[in-house]
């Protein structure tokens, strides 16, 4: 069994030193590390040998949410907050070397194939097992350079995440204080702490932009910089005199694109005497006089045209826009089809403060935490299927939904599904309220589920927008429990999974 962290929990010193100490050797020792990093709720892991990590124990420790293999790399759900404090104290047991690079085929032979599960196996660890293997067969089968780029791209935003939901935060209380005419000497130091991150992000994602794709992220930094210059109101192209910060981050990923290329040019031609001299002056130069005088108004056009599509979707035709955006985003997040949804989310808060494109996707969720209490309440003889219903349940109410999904529905079949159906519905249930004039947003892209509350904005204030969202949550909760209850199982799995064990004498 892995060895339990100690009592004091993972908040305090020892608590977090404790966790990265029990998953070490879960994970094959420092050695087997190659890279440690977070994201929000997530600790990803690469490792040298795959065939090192020990799975099972790893997904039994405590305090593990879950676990997604994602090629050479493990996502390991350790929640908001703890991954945060866990990851520097695992890094800091990292041991230099090269990492090895393992292909897809290799992470798929390693996982237990769908079809060796035998069938009668139906404790919460062959579904398990299951839900792993047919992650590794989608990730081998969607390694395709065009969903790459898209994890790149992806990659770009993540580490932005913490700022824009601290500045979302804060932007939302700014709001309330102005509303409430409380403290009005404090709303415009709010203000000011929530908008200046937002007023320079360009920076940041062509920072960012630059070292997910090879350049000196300064470089790409400096040129993205040009965007958010108030100068730049002094330049015309295409007879239009530009804003600052016209493109917003679309323009600055484009201009930082470019930026690498320029670079990585001159660095194959520029002798090494002259290279620190001429490489960044024509990168600067080359990169910055393009991003002036055609990515700003190109980006510009297509931000705008992005922000006014929004508003007519929901305005329009929000009703079957929430149906199609809520039932499809589980599947996209499979396909990996999701992450080309980040700019355009990042885009929106730029232009007008929030995204109303988030509380509707996160309706997903809502229908996978339906479907999966269904699942719950039918198998009433199955413990292991439903202790491991119970483990991940608050991790799904707060939208991390891997542990779910790949634990329970997604190996089961039709729950998933039928998770997508109560997505769908309670995605059109938010939508039909924004169609007739209840918009909600998000001011920060990351949270879902529960955790979605602080960042909700809508227009017609935030009393309005938070009942409207947990009203959204409801129905999706609802009609992913009723598909699934009625058509989530058939008789023949549900004879076959209650066989996986005897029912408790608590009734779990």
């Amino acid at each position: 069994m892995a060895p339990d962290p100690p009592d004091d929990g993972p908040r305090g010193e020892r608590g977090r030193g404790a966790v990265a100490a029990a998953l070490l050797p879960l994970l094959g020792g420092a050695a087997n590390l190659a890279s440690v990093e977070n994201c929000m709720t997530r600790l990803r892991v690469t490792v040298r040998d795959p065939s090192a990590v020990r799975r099972g124990e790893l997904r039994a420790l405590p305090g593990v949410l879950g676990v997604v293999e994602d090629g050479p790399a493990l996502q390991i759900v350790l929640g908001p907050g703890t991954v945060a404090k866990v990851a520097p104290e695992l890094a800091r047991h990292m041991e230099p070397g090269p990492a090895e690079s393992v292909t897809a085929e290799a992470v798929t032979t390693e996982s237990v194939p769908a079809e060796a599960v035998p069938a009668g196996a139906v404790t919460a660890e062959a579904l398990a097992e299951r839900g792993a293997a047919i992650r590794a067969e989608r990730k081998a089968r969607n390694a395709t350079p065009a969903r790459e780029f898209l994890r790149r791209i992806a990659q770009i935003f993540v580490p932005l995440i913490p700022a824009l939901i601290g500045c979302g935060i804060v932007a939302g209380l700014a709001g309330l204080l102005a509303n409430l005419h409380w403290l009005p000497a404090l709303a415009p130091a709010l203000t000011a702490c929530a908008s200046g991150f937002m007023s320079l992000i360009a920076v940041f994602v062509g920072y960012n932009t630059a070292k997910e794709f090879g350049g000196t992220p300064v470089l790409g930094g400096a040129v993205a910089a040009i965007i958010v210059f108030p100068g730049v109101d002094r330049v015309t192209a295409f007879g239009e005199k530009l804003m600052p910060g016209q493109g917003g981050v679309l323009g600055a990923l484009a201009a930082a694109l470019l930026a690498t290329r320029v670079e990585r040019w001159c660095r194959r031609r520029v002798p090494e005497a002259l290279d620190v001299l001429v490489t960044p002056t024509v990168t600067v130069l080359v990169a910055g006089l393009v991003t002036l005088y055609g990515l700003m108004y190109a980006a510009g056009k297509a931000a705008t045209a992005i922000g006014h599509f929004a508003d007519r979707l929901l305005a329009n035709g929000g009703t079957a826009a929430g149906f199609v955006l809520g039932g499809l985003f589980l599947p996209l997040v499979m396909l990996g089809l999701h992450q080309a949804l980040i700019p355009i989310h990042a885009t929106l808060i730029q232009q007008q403060g929030h995204t109303v494109l988030l509380p509707i996707l996160a309706m997903a969720g809502a229908g996978q935490v339906g479907a999966a209490l269904a699942v719950y309440v039918r198998l009433s003889h199955n413990a292991s299927v439903r202790r491991t219903i119970r483990s991940a349940m608050p991790a799904g109410l707060l939208g991390i939904g891997e542990p779910l999904i790949y634990g329970v529905s997604l190996p089961l079949g039709r729950p998933f599904v039928t998770a997508c159906v109560g997505g769908a519905f309670g995605g059109a249930f938010v939508g039909l309220l924004g169609q007739l004039g209840d918009t909600v947003g998000s001011t920060a892209i990351g949270p879902s589920g529960w955790a979605l509350f602080p960042l909700l904005q809508g227009g017609h204030g935030l009393g309005r927008a938070v009942a409207v969202y947990g009203a959204g949550l409801l129905v999706g909760y609802a009609a992913g429990f009723v598909a699934t209850y009625a058509f989530g199982l058939s008789r023949e799995s549900l004879r076959e999974l209650n066989a996986g064990g005897e029912k408790s004498p608590s009734g779990d």
